[in-house]
């Protein structure tokens, strides 16, 4: 059996207010875009396909050396992002157990 409290429900949470970028200052950095990881990604999807559909295909040993040459797409996508990160002195911080960020 419910409870009755009147007749009056709760009044729905309210949604938290909106973010601008105001509220997050770039602390003296400025932003900075590195062209060619998007160009890696899209390199490395596009010899993904091409590989897949040559699986599809029956041509194994064209798949094979697609998936290769994809493999070494994206290790050239993953340096280029960790060189950037590094040339323009962004730091992966590493906290100790029980510190918070």
């Amino acid at each position: 059996m419910e409870k009755s409290n009147g007749g009056s429900a709760p009044p729905p949470p309210l949604p938290p207010p909106p973010l601008h970028m105001e509220d997050f200052p770039l602390e003296g950095k400025k932003p900075v875009k590195n062209p060619f990881v998007p160009i890696g990604a899209l390199v490395t999807a596009g010899v993904l396909t091409a590989g897949l559909i040559s699986f599809r295909y029956g041509n194994s040993q064209l798949g094979q050396k697609l998936m290769r040459a994809r493999v070494i797409a994206q290790g050239a996508t993953v340096a280029l992002m960790m060189g950037s990160a590094y040339y323009y002195g962004d730091q992966i911080k590493l906290f100790k157990k029980g510190s918070s960020p």
